[in-house]
């Protein structure tokens, strides 16, 4: 019964010697790089309620509850406008943001879906009858300094 204990620990010592002895990848796939946008947000209903920006990266995503790529959420501490830096990998974008004007931490809505607090989306669409498409709200991060501009819907 002693010895079993003693295998084992000689089992393992022999295995992390062996370590550096195994192959090792040599090139892994190399996150790709990202870029600063910086995303300007007026007309803010409030200067003092959260502003949620959904950022979505994919197309068959857009706008579905809990789908979005990441979630950021700004305060503007007393201004009627924020900026802020986001980090993004090259490729299509679109962004998506509420005002909790009244913050309860969800986007109310009428009877019939349509939000009570301000909206808006990149590209500044502004839907009619639906929501709008990926489409229609994305732009391309290809390079630095881009500057996405949305002005917020009451």
């Amino acid at each position: 019964m002693k010895a079993l204990p003693l295998v084992v620990f000689l089992a393992s010592s022999l295995l992390s010697e062996a370590a550096p002895i195994l192959p090792r990848v040599a090139h892994q796939a190399a996150a790709p790089a990202t870029q600063t946008v910086t995303v300007v947000v007026t007309a803010l209903a409030s200067p003092q309620s959260v502003v949620r920006l959904n950022f979505y990266h994919d197309p068959a995503t857009f706008l579905k509850h809990g789908q979005q790529a990441f979630r950021l959420e700004v305060k503007p501490t007393g201004k009627n406008e924020i900026s802020v830096p986001v980090e993004l990998a090259p490729g299509d974008w679109a962004v998506a943001l509420t005002q909790d004007t009244n913050n309860n931490d969800k986007l109310d809505k009428n009877l019939l879906g349509i939000p009570t607090e301000p909206y808006a989306f990149s590209n500044n669409v502004r839907p009619h009858l639906s929501a709008p498409s990926f489409e229609e709200c994305k732009f391309t991060v290809s390079g630095p300094g881009k500057v996405v501009s949305i002005t917020l819907k009451d």
